[in-house]
């Protein structure tokens, strides 16, 4: 029995057969989907032989978190850690799939782990322009027998071009002001509340305001490297416009999707576990209900453990 404050969505088949059904069911067919049938819309099947089916220069914005390369059980589709080389070619058979269907204006955020991603921000390189590299705080595990704790992932930015969309007065964190600095008797570059002392700061490459979904959050699943909405909220706010349409072709349990569900913006999703289809349906629909992110509210994204974010947008 869970816990009344578990919110975890761990719905399984035949319950979420309903949720199922509201997949398209890519496999079995070679017939091209027409841009107008992308919209809003959450793929079963297999994205490697999906690409071809796509229209070219689609896409506005492309955020998605393949397989690490990690030895790991997804819910009985199992990945297999490969030597570099191997999952060097992983990565280029599938960065080769997209991209013919992204706009030339368009953008790219890629997840990776450390030792990932010393092998995959090169190859993106071959293929796109690299822009940056994000590197945000996990901080979820307590062990550390035998080596530092692996507390941060990266998020590699690139583009198609030097024409992209970068939003940065939308990503925009709100810190307590340590040592608040007054000219002429007025707040120079900060704002006093009646909840304190705060600065808006540009965001950087370097992220630590970030909760990794746990058991008494609203989008939590039993998925083992379900990404947060707030994380990605950022990526989306600040490399699209509203009606853009985001891609995610190893969609997961479909955070990026509803997270760009919840920020007006179009999404199409991939994913073959039909497991993980069910849980992103499902949060697809709570996201009428409650479209609100954790962290974020009033147009800024807040500091980790503030109370503020409870505030709906």
């Amino acid at each position: 029995m869970k816990s009344p404050r578990n919110k975890t969505i761990d719905i399984d088949l035949p319950e979420g057969q309903e949720y199922l059904d509201r997949c398209f069911k890519g496999n079995g067919s070679s017939d091209p989907l027409p841009y107008d049938k992308m919209q809003d819309l959450l793929i079963l099947g297999d994205s490697f032989s999906l690409f071809p089916r796509l229209p070219e220069a689609s896409i506005d914005l492309l955020i998605t978190d393949p397989p690490y390369n990690l030895s790991r059980d997804y819910h009985g589709n199992p990945f297999s850690r490969m030597d570099p080389e191997d999952y060097g070619k992983f990565t280029r058979h599938w960065l080769e799939g997209i991209r013919p269907l992204l706009r030339d204006t368009a953008s790219l955020y890629i997840c990776c782990d450390w030792a990932t991603s010393l092998i995959v921000g090169p190859i993106i390189g071959d293929y796109f322009h690299l822009r940056n590299r994000i590197t945000w705080q996990r901080e979820k595990g307590r062990g550390s027998a035998a080596n530092w704790k692996n507390s941060m992932e990266d998020i590699w930015f690139a583009t198609v071009s030097d024409e992209y969309t970068f939003h940065g007065d939308a990503v925009k964190q709100r810190r307590k002001v340590i040592a608040p600095y007054r000219e002429d008797g007025q707040p120079k570059d900060w704002e006093d509340t009646p909840e304190g002392k705060f600065r808006d700061t540009c965001a950087s490459n370097f992220w630590d305001d970030i909760s990794v979904p746990y058991w008494s959050m609203a989008e939590n699943t039993p998925h083992p490297a379900q990404k947060p909405e707030k994380l990605l909220a950022k990526l989306i706010l600040a490399s699209s416009s509203p009606g853009d349409l985001i891609f995610d072709p190893f969609a997961g349990s479909g955070s990026a999707l509803v997270t760009a569900k919840k920020l007006d913006r179009r999404f199409l999703g991939i994913e073959e576990n039909p497991k993980y289809c069910i849980w992103a349906q499902r949060r697809l629909e709570m996201a009428d209900e409650d479209p609100s992110i954790q962290g974020f509210s009033d147009g800024v994204f807040w500091e980790r453990n503030t109370s503020r974010w409870q505030k709906k947008r």
